[in-house]
């Protein structure tokens, strides 16, 4: 029998096998977090663009906020800037920048690379649970973590991703679909150049199925239906992103949100344009114009480096067409800002009658 008592439960002292993304770039404020996890759920700080200095800031207000687990979520895979091709993508990028009357352009940039500082940051400060994107943590790093019993969660697109994970001593996986919203979690991009597109019916059972720790399945998954459906697959929780960032304690732009509440399941993509890195968002005037130009963006982070400035000034005009609107393939049901807790709340109640 289906039960929401589960060994993610246990492992990580939850109420509720409900997990919410760790969502870089703004959307996991702090009063986010917490109102997850007080709500019984695991919150978690997307950390992965945030200075040391700023996350352990954010941790020590999460602290303060709450005695309850919360996650840390950052990128285990290593900053490797490439910029060969600046000249090139910088002039496909000019009519961009043109419009928001962007005057200066950098000659030289570089993208920050915090994830070592982040992760001691989390240690130090006594964070209970990091989990990882884009691969695993070092073997250094996974001594000190269970030195320090701290809980390492790998989020993970195909099986063989899942063993590496389970072999490195993660405590659990997040299977990650790819009806999931946001950057893909692919480790290896020369194996899967679009990110590994395995949908979560059929990349979760596989993943039970061949690892022995529990796996956390996550992709288009926004309710309680979700959550019961994933349990019957033998995943042990669910991880929700999109859902969140519709939330009303969600630091995403108001006109983020519009764009998710007008949205449907016809309207994402998956695309590099952003960032250089397969995610998928709700397609927009950026996208469409960007990859018509036939000019292939950066490598991941010096896209993300050098679009930085037209996604910013996009926020300040209040114009979504040139915002990376990272959504799932679930978003039609998303009319209306919902409070985090009311949105576990939910989530709960409807599994139990099912279950019922």
């Amino acid at each position: 029998m289906i039960s929401l008592e589960t060994e993610i439960c246990q492992l990580f002292k939850i109420d509720y096998p409900i997990i919410q993304a760790g969502m870089a770039g703004g959307p996991t404020t702090v009063e986010l977090v917490v109102e997850v996890s007080n709500a019984g759920g695991l919150g978690t700080l997307g950390a992965a663009y945030m200075s040391p200095s700023a996350l352990r800031q954010a941790i020590k207000e999460i602290q303060s906020a709450t005695a309850k687990p919360f996650s840390v979520n950052i990128f285990a895979a290593p900053v490797k800037d490439d910029f060969s091709r600046l000249e090139e993508v910088q002039k496909a990028l000019s009519p961009f920048r043109s419009k928001f009357e962007i005057q200066e352009i950098g000659s030289s940039y570089q993208s920050p690379d915090w994830s070592e500082e982040q992760f001691n940051v989390c240690v130090e400060e006594g964070v209970p649970i990091i989990s990882t994107a884009f691969g695993c943590l070092s073997a250094e790093q996974m001594k000190t973590a269970k030195e320090q019993q701290i809980q390492i969660v790998v989020m993970v697109t195909t099986v063989i991703e899942a063993k590496q994970a389970e072999a490195s001593g993660a405590a659990a996986i997040v299977a990650q679909g790819s009806e999931a919203g946001g950057h893909r979690s692919t480790f290896s991009l020369d194996r899967h150049p679009a990110g590994a597109q395995i949908g979560t019916l059929s990349l979760v059972p596989q993943v039970v199925d061949a690892v022995s720790v529990p796996v956390i399945a996550a992709g288009g998954i926004i309710d309680g239906r979700g959550l019961v459906a994933s349990l019957a697959l033998g995943a042990q929780g669910v991880q929700i992103g999109t859902r969140f960032v519709s939330s009303k304690e969600s630091g995403a732009h108001s006109a983020y949100k519009q764009a998710l509440f007008k949205s449907n399941e016809e309207s994402t993509v998956v695309t590099t344009s952003f960032s250089g890195r397969p995610a998928r968002g709700i397609k927009n005037h950026f996208i469409e114009k960007f990859e018509q130009t036939g000019v292939a963006p950066l490598p991941f982070p010096s896209q993300n480096t050098i679009t930085k400035d037209i996604r910013a000034a996009a926020a300040k005009a209040d114009d979504p067409e040139f915002m990376s609107l990272w959504a799932g393939q679930s978003t039609r049901s998303l009319t209306e800002e919902v409070a985090a807790a009311e949105i576990v709340r939910s989530a709960v109640e409807e599994a139990k009658r099912i279950i019922d």
